[in-house]
């Protein structure tokens, strides 16, 4: 490594998760990252909840929080911080499925598992 590579490169993130930026809100979840177009999804607007596991790590993340509804989506890597409180949230959802969540969290398959749905009215 140079000298200049030392002072003025950038060092990468340690683990793909971390260029992932969470904001939530009252109102919103918004994920953002430096190459990938920002999602934001309303709290109230969440129609289903999914994980969705790909064999992608561990260059890329290879378990995904998909939040969706309503022309909305926001998808969140699990281990990028903010993942945590998120799932803290949604897991106190009625019907929530923490049998399909084991299921995805002991899986090396590529595989979606649906976590939660809105009920009609």
């Amino acid at each position: 490594m140079g000298i200049f590579d030392r002072f003025f490169k950038k060092p990468l993130p340690k683990n793909p998760e971390d260029e992932y930026i969470v904001t939530i809100t009252e109102e919103y979840i918004r994920v953002e990252h430096p190459r990938i177009q920002t999602e934001q999804i309303s709290w109230n607007n969440i129609n289903t909840i999914k994980l969705l596991n790909t064999d992608e790590g561990p260059w890329n993340p290879d378990i995904w929080l998909i939040l969706s509804g309503n022309n909305q989506k926001c998808i969140i890597p699990h281990g990028a911080k903010g993942f945590d409180e998120i799932f803290d949230i949604i897991s106190k959802y009625e019907n929530f499925n923490f049998d399909n969540f084991g299921k995805s969290m002991t899986t090396t398959e590529n595989a979606e598992f649906m976590l939660w749905t809105r009920r009609a009215n």
